[in-house]
């Protein structure tokens, strides 16, 4: 009769602890480190960055608190970026991946000239391509969104750009592997470079000009640096842009309750994507307002001047293709279905 009572004790602890645990699980906190090369005084951080930490706080009724690190705070350079995620260095980062020269091959699809549209339609087809033609293209982390910034433009210190003859020798910054292989197509003398060394190499003269969006400007001070730019009509289509990436370390997600992987998920995919490129090509305006100095000249390059470059730049697409194939992937098929996912979103 002992033995019963002080089994029944037992079991029934046992179960009271566990009863007292579950409030406990469902109330867990979580801190996530957020990591990015961006500066802090940037657009990209202060409209995009910030609100979305902010939402996903406010959502979770402060259960997931967020530990801010622009500027590679926690260390490294931008091309780790994407490691930190996978490796549990920070548990999100947004980041570049063309950081890592053909370590993402199939995306670089949309870093081909002349393949956007506008930024937010862009950034709805690249998530769906990724589902489509390369869920296994980011293995090993948890992705969260994608995006590409607005059209690129051409910014140079000594020399306004108004034809491709004009870039014919000029050293020229381009941020990934596809782009500088437009620059070189183009005629420039194309320089591989993260977007934080720009400042420093312009103002030396290792380079002459780069090539950005208009709303990251103002942080790297190339409205001080170069005298002039050169942006395209948007009837003539746009130059290029680049792919971003918001990754999470997969640990870390799996590791949630379920109803703060569902505070994530509800802040993440399409939607999400969308809203990232809408909300960075939205401040182009913003950081194109900071070049409309006396000091500075703004060339619009007209549709019938893009038509030129996009005639010097068709082989870069070609290229691609080819590699693709080489790859093992069907390149023709994956540039088709970019085109026509952009152009569904473009509707």
């Amino acid at each position: 009769m002992k033995f019963r009572r002080t089994l029944f004790r037992t079991a029934f602890a046992a179960g009271l602890a566990a009863a007292l645990a579950v409030p406990a699980m469902a109330q867990q906190q979580v801190t996530l480190k957020f990591h990015t090369f961006m500066p802090p005084q940037s657009s990209v951080w202060l409209d995009m960055h910030v609100p979305w930490m902010d939402k996903i706080e406010k959502e979770s009724g402060g259960r997931i608190k967020f530990e801010r690190y622009p500027a590679m705070q926690l260390g490294g350079t931008p091309r780790d970026l994407f490691d930190h995620a996978r490796d549990g260095v920070a548990d999100v980062v947004w980041t570049l991946p063309g950081n890592t020269p053909g370590r993402f091959p199939r995306i670089e699809v949309f870093e081909l000239p002349f393949m956007m549209t506008n930024a937010e339609a862009t950034s709805k087809a690249y998530w769906e391509y990724v589902q489509t033609y390369a869920r296994d293209e980011f293995k090993g982390v948890h992705l969260v969104a994608v995006n590409v910034h607005g059209p690129g433009v051409i910014h140079t210190k000594d020399k306004q750009i108004k034809s491709v003859e004009d870039l014919k020798g000029l050293k020229v910054r381009g941020p990934t592997r596809f782009i500088t292989k437009m620059l070189g197509s183009l005629g420039a003398t194309p320089v591989g470079m993260p977007l934080p060394q720009i400042p420093d190499a312009m103002s030396k003269g290792v380079i002459d000009g780069a090539v950005i969006p208009w709303e990251v400007v103002p942080a790297v001070k190339v409205n001080e640096l170069a005298k002039y730019h050169a942006e395209f009509d948007p009837a003539g289509g746009a130059l290029y842009t680049t792919t971003f990436v918001v990754a999470m370390n997969q640990k870390k997600y799996d590791s949630l309750p379920p109803d703060l992987k569902k505070v994530i998920d509800d802040n993440s995919g399409m939607a999400t994507s969308g809203w990232l490129g809408k909300v960075q090509q939205g401040n182009d305006p913003k950081g194109r307002k900071t070049a409309e100095t006396p000091r500075n000249t703004i060339y619009t390059l007209s549709p019938e001047a893009a038509k030129a470059f996009q005639v010097a730049a068709a082989d870069v697409a070609n290229e691609w293709v080819k590699e693709m194939d080489s790859k093992g992937f069907k390149g023709k098929e994956l540039l088709e279905g970019a085109k026509a996912l952009i152009q569904k979103h473009s509707k």
